[in-house]
């Protein structure tokens, strides 16, 4: 139970980080350039990852990091800049909140973690909640924008369940940094081909960096990796519904964007889908030696709960 509860913490690191992302790059990072703000963002989470872990890659893993990197980070890290860029926040990330649905399934066709009669209700919930917050959310939604979103969740799903499948035979430092690596060479490399130098950068767009680098790049990866090693991928993917939830709250915050009666209770029924993603609890039957003078011979049973 106790490994069930860090896990969860664990794996609401990330989606809490990420949510603040939307805000961060809408209002300090520069527009038109989704390419080297992909790239400012992984490589040097990759590098410092790097430094802790002082270990690189060995036999299959090296097709594997260049895999895990092309999805989870440089696709995702360019779709998700451009979504912030064209998105308001709150809608930004409300898309990426249909993205346990798509882990449930996956996780079922390629891990076959067949999903409980909980994880569903969850996601169902999950859906209806992300309906009524977009209905009730306020900014700009274009379709590039949009488009670009949803391509975010797919690539990311998918990439995810991949780093659950090949999660033996490395720690999770070395992986995260592997594929934040990788990934933040190939976005380099094409951000060099497509966009030229690096943007001009003020001291806000560099604490902003700063900020998506380490704690919302490196952390929350770490964080998020580390997670899909202790539960179900469909309980981290319900866990990821926060964040939407940051997204809006911050966007009301500080950006001063509206919250409406159905946003509030589209967040309620997100709540109520991460409650119900919970791992269940189960039953560890504990024999002890025969009692003195039992004539049957048989030990008896304890049973607690786990």
């Amino acid at each position: 139970m106790e490994a069930n509860k860090r896990g969860i913490v664990t794996a609401a690191v990330a989606p809490v980080a990420w949510g603040t992302t939307y805000y961060v790059t809408r209002h300090y990072l520069p527009a038109g350039y989704p390419l080297w703000g992909a790239a400012l963002r992984a490589l040097p989470a990759g590098c410092l990852l790097l430094s802790l872990a002082r270990a690189r890659p060995k036999g299959v893993w090296w097709w594997r990091s260049a895999v895990l990197g092309l999805l989870n980070t440089s696709a995702f890290f360019v779709l998700v800049y451009i979504a912030a860029q064209r998105l308001a926040t709150s809608t930004a990330s409300m898309v990426m909140a249909l993205s346990p649905l798509v882990m449930t399934v996956t996780a079922w066709v390629l891990l076959a973690q067949r999903p409980r009669a909980a994880h569903l209700a969850g996601g169902v919930a999950g859906l209806s909640g992300v309906a009524l917050m977009m209905w009730g959310g306020s900014g700009g939604s274009g379709a590039g924008g949009l488009i670009a979103s949803v391509a975010a969740m797919l690539v990311s799903s998918l990439g995810y369940v991949l780093s659950q499948r090949w999660s033996s035979g490395a720690g999770v430092l070395a992986t995260t940094a592997w594929q934040l690596c990788f990934g933040g060479v190939l976005l380099t490399a094409a951000a060099a081909a497509f966009e030229g130098g690096p943007p001009p950068l003020d001291p806000g767009a560099l604490l902003a960096f700063g900020y998506v680098t380490v704690v919302a790049t490196a952390l929350a990866f770490l964080a998020w990796f580390a997670a899909l090693r202790l539960l179900p991928a469909a309980t981290v993917g319900l866990v990821g519904l926060l964040n939407p939830v940051t997204g809006v709250l911050l966007g009301t915050v500080l950006a001063a964007e509206s919250l409406t009666g159905r946003q509030l209770a589209g967040m309620a029924l997100i709540l109520a889908a991460v409650l119900l993603g919970r791992p269940r609890t189960r039953a560890l039957r504990v024999r002890r030696a025969p009692r003195p003078g039992d004539p049957s011979g048989r030990p008896a049973a304890l049973t607690r709960e786990r």
